[in-house]
Order: C-alpha cells, then sequence, then structure tokens
C-alpha cells in the first residue's frame, strides 16, 4: 500500500475513518472526502501531517469532479477510489417518508456513479482499484428498510457489470459487504425503537458489532488484494452463498413475527416525532433541514 494515493467518500466518520489511519499506517496517502466539515476536520487532525480534505456532496457529479480534481493537483494521481458515503432511511412503506427513502438512493446508488465516474479516467490511468461500500443488506432485505437494501443489491449490481467493462483497462473492481459496524450509523439506529426490534430477529451469535479498527483491518486487506469482494466479518460470505435461501419462508419465519411490531413501534414514533425523523438518522436530518433552508 505504500505511496498509493486514496480517495474515500464519507471518510470523515465511521469506516471511512477508521479505515484511512489503516491506511496511512501502512504507507498510503488518504483523501478524506466527505459533507460534514467537523468530523473530517476531527479525523484529519488525528492522522496527522498535511491531510487532503475536501467537502463534497457525492450527489453532485460536479462536487466530485472537483473532489478529484484536488487530489490531482495535489498528489498527481488516484490509485484507488473508495465509494463508501452512505445513509440510511428506516419505515415500513406506507409510513416512511419519501423524501428520506428517495435521498437514501440519491446518495448510495447515484453517489456512489457520481464518485466512480469522476474518478475513472484517473483510475484507468494509474490502471488502480474501484471499491464500493455495499453491505450484508444487499443480500438480506429485512422489513423497514427497503430503501437502502435497494441501494445495496444495486451497487452490486453496478460492480459485477463494471468489473467486466474496467478489465481490459487493467482496473479491478471490488464490493465490500460489511455487518454489524460500530460506526454512527448504527448508533444513530440503536435511537429508534422500531430498528432495536428488527435487529432483535438477527440470531445473537451473529448480532454483536464489529469495532471500526478491525473492519478497517480487513478492509485494507482486500484493497491490498485488489479483492472482488471484501467480507466483513468473514462469515458473511457463508450468507451470500446462500442468498436465495435468505427469502424462503422458514428463512423469514422470525422476520414475519417482528414485521406487525416493528411497524406499530414506527406508528408509535410517528405522533411524537413526525415522519422525517422517524425515517431519518438524526445526522440527516440536520442535513435535509439545512437544504431545504437553503432551496
Amino acid at each position: 500500500m505504500k505511496g498509493l494515493v486514496v480517495l474515500i467518500t464519507g471518510g470523515g466518520s465511521g469506516i471511512g475513518a477508521a479505515t484511512a489511519k489503516v491506511l496511512q499506517q501502512r504507507g498510503a496517502i488518504p483523501v478524506l472526502v466527505d459533507c460534514d466539515a467537523a468530523p473530517m476536520a476531527q479525523t484529519a487532525a488525528e492522522l496527522g501531517g498535511d491531510v487532503l480534505t475536501i467537502a463534497a456532496d457525492v450527489t453532485s457529479l460536479a462536487q466530485c469532479e472537483a473532489a478529484v480534481s484536488q487530489t490531482l493537483a495535489r498528489f498527481g494521481r488516484i490509485d484507488i477510489v473508495w465509494a463508501n458515503a452512505g445513509i440510511a432511511a428506516f419505515g415500513p412503506l406506507a409510513y416512511t417518508e419519501p423524501a428520506a427513502w428517495k435521498r437514501c438512493l440519491e446518495v448510495n446508488v447515484f453517489g456512489v456513479f457520481n464518485t466512480v465516474r469522476a474518478a475513472l479516467p484517473a483510475i484507468q490511468q494509474s490502471r488502480g482499484y474501484v471499491a464500493v461500500s455495499a453491505s450484508v443488506a444487499t443480500f438480506a432485505h429485512p422489513p423497514a428498510v427497503s430503501a437502502y437494501a435497494a441501494s445495496k443489491a444495486a451497487v452490486e449490481a453496478m460492480c459485477n457489470a463494471w468489473r467486466i467493462e474496467l478489465a481490459g483497462h487493467g482496473v479491478s473492481v471490488g464490493v465490500i459487504h460489511t455487518s454489524w459496524v460500530k460506526t454512527p450509523l448504527m448508533t444513530e439506529g440503536a435511537l429508534h425503537p422500531a430498528f432495536v426490534r428488527l435487529q432483535k430477529t438477527t440470531p445473537t451469535a451473529l448480532r454483536k458489532p464489529m469495532e471500526p479498527d478491525a473492519a478497517a483491518q480487513m478492509i485494507v486487506n482486500g484493497f491490498a488484494r485488489r479483492a472482488r469482494q471484501i467480507w466483513v466479518p468473514s462469515w458473511i460470505r457463508v450468507l451470500h452463498w446462500l442468498r436465495a435461501w435468505l427469502h424462503t419462508p422458514v428463512a423469514e419465519r422470525e422476520l414475519l413475527r417482528a414485521a406487525p411490531q416493528i411497524e406499530q413501534l414506527f406508528v408509535e414514533g410517528l405522533a411524537t416525532h413526525g415522519a422525517k425523523a422517524s425515517s431519518q438518522a438524526p445526522r440527516e436530518l440536520v442535513r435535509s433541514e439545512a437544504r431545504a433552508s437553503q432551496s
């Protein structure tokens, strides 16, 4: 990894920030791109040195292109682009806020396209590596997270197509499948009683979240191998092999039991918090309100 320039969207916090630290320890040069300046600045301070940080919204192709231009102006190359920025929307179909559902697709799908498309000329020049953050939700689709599951299934399909397209250019493409990791996304989810009920449908042995540093080590190991899939943790590959079975009546039995309770808890929250706050994580709610005030 020594000397490789790695552009990371969603690099200000969570898995992105933890992985940036591991990359730096192994001699790579992380470039942090995030829409939230404060956590990104804190991560840069922890990394030390003259770390390039770029404020950008991945739903804007122009801002992604500007981030790539700034990276090339500083370092002259990009060896790895990691489309990691992502958000979640939560709620049953009948009650979720439509704007929140749509925004999840805008960030998680169009944001990935914008990131990779903007960086592609530089990646082709370096015969580099494209990495995209997916999830166990790519192939396991629980109730109340339809937007998130749809977005992660979409990016896996995109990467499968891109892997074939770009092979002749010497570019490798990898998909990162993660389970529970202690990130702000998971911390915010734990604030919602309906999400907590959903989480309890997972067998206890598989529910314990990983530390971000442990996840980061696995991800960087995958980058070094230019892996097609990176499993975080490694047992996720078994679920991937069983993906068709996951949507049989037997496998869905516990989710079917939990779905009415999840819906009831969500509806109860609507009375207190409203659809926008119930459907979005707190940080994304703040961002959506800021966008509304600027429009």
